[in-house]
């Protein structure tokens, strides 16, 4: 994935993000702010993913 788009998309998805896995605080929010590799790190420890699951994930997310 296009790491990029995460940053740059980021004030667009994050609403979507927390929405979808609902576990995400605002203090994950605040630590990941558009950093990409935090978020998987974040999403992979809260709920059980590896990275390729979290990608795919992410990828269906900013797709919409």
């Amino acid at each position: 994935m296009n790491t990029d788009i995460i940053e740059g998309k980021w004030h667009e998805i994050k609403g979507n993000l927390k929405s979808r896995w609902g576990k995400l605080t605002d203090d994950d929010m605040m630590k990941i702010e558009g950093n990409h590799e935090e978020l998987y790190g974040v999403l992979q420890k809260k709920y059980g993913l590896n990275k390729d699951e979290v990608e795919k994930q992410l990828k269906d997310l900013v797709k919409h």
